[in-house]
């Protein structure tokens, strides 16, 4: 038997049957999304707090981010990204901890938020909070999406 990692998870959330979408804990108005399923209203206000949003397309695993995710990264904004080359930056426990917790999301219909070690393109590690959830279409989960924060003070 593998030993278990013990995961600094915060919670978990089951998705209601009825068409529920996440939004980020703010008004929401499904018209002003964007091709990636992004609105730009609270941009700036996430932005100031190192918090960008992200969404992973399951069909073909890509992914888009806005520019704080870039940054949490140590990326260009606006650069390919490539899933296989971004998990490769989370440390080896981490990295398992979130495809295990990935699967289940997609398993299960549900969302998760957890802290992260990631190294940044420059080699330089940080925390991470990654909070995500899927959305589905009918039964079927075709999105991963969230938010990604940078919480790096939080464990000097």
């Amino acid at each position: 038997m593998q030993p278990t990692i013990p995961l600094p998870l915060h919670y978990s959330w089951p998705l209601s049957e009825s068409g529920w979408r996440f939004d980020f804990g703010m008004p929401f108005d499904a018209a002003a999304l964007d091709e990636n399923g992004f609105s730009s209203l609270h941009d700036d206000r996430l932005a100031a707090q190192g918090i960008g949003k992200w969404t992973c397309d399951l069909a073909d695993n890509s992914l888009a981010w806005t520019d704080p995710v870039f940054d949490l990264f140590g990326l260009p904004r606006g650069a390919r990204l490539s899933r296989d080359e971004i998990v490769a930056l989370y440390c080896d426990e981490s990295r398992a901890a979130m495809e295990r917790l990935r699967a289940h999301a997609i398993k299960h219909r549900r969302g998760f938020t957890v802290d992260m070690e990631i190294r940044t393109v420059a080699g330089r590690r940080r925390w991470m909070r990654l909070l995500a959830a899927p959305v589905c279409v009918g039964d079927r989960v075709v999105r991963l999406h969230g938010l990604k924060q940078d919480i790096s003070r939080e464990y000097l």
